[in-house]
């Protein structure tokens, strides 16, 4: 069976985080569905001011996102089992998700496999890449009991 090693990392002073155990849940199922090798994966929990300076020094935006992937290049010549790092801004999951009616886990669940889909090559920046994606992402969502993130509203 196809493992992923999660650390979690929560240097957020946001309340409603989930837990380790529910974050790490998500990132593999996500990863089990997509790929073929051991991984291991970072997810870092920042409040907005990390949450913006990362968006700005690596997206040139200047704003909080909802999740950032930054995926692992290894060196030349060397191997790791290395997957990547995904940062999380824990208000702005926490406001998108009030905002879209949407609970909180069902949320943080959709966005932790986003970021992992993302550091395993998927991407949403072409309408056929984000149709791949989405159906991919609405799959493992659900597979993990809660509605189409796709959807107009997921309770």
């Amino acid at each position: 069976m196809i493992e992923l090693t999660t650390a979690v990392q929560n240097v957020s002073s946001e309340r409603g985080v989930p837990g380790s155990g529910l974050i790490e849940t998500w990132a593999v199922t996500a990863y089990r569905k997509v790929a073929q090798e051991n991984a291991e994966l970072t997810v870092r929990i920042v409040d907005e001011a990390d949450g913006r300076y990362l968006n700005e020094k690596y997206r040139n935006m200047a704003s909080a996102t909802n999740v950032l992937s930054f995926p692992f290049d290894d060196p030349p010549n060397l191997k790791t089992d290395i997957l990547g790092d995904i940062v999380a801004c824990a208000p702005v999951i926490s406001r998108e998700a009030q905002e879209q009616g949407k609970t909180l886990h069902a949320h943080w669940a959709h966005l932790v496999v986003h970021g992992v889909l993302h550091l395993c090559g998927y991407h949403h920046d072409i309408d056929d890449d984000a149709r791949i994606m989405q159906r991919l992402e609405s799959e493992i969502v659900e597979h993990l009991g809660f509605p189409n993130p796709y959807s107009n509203s997921d309770g």
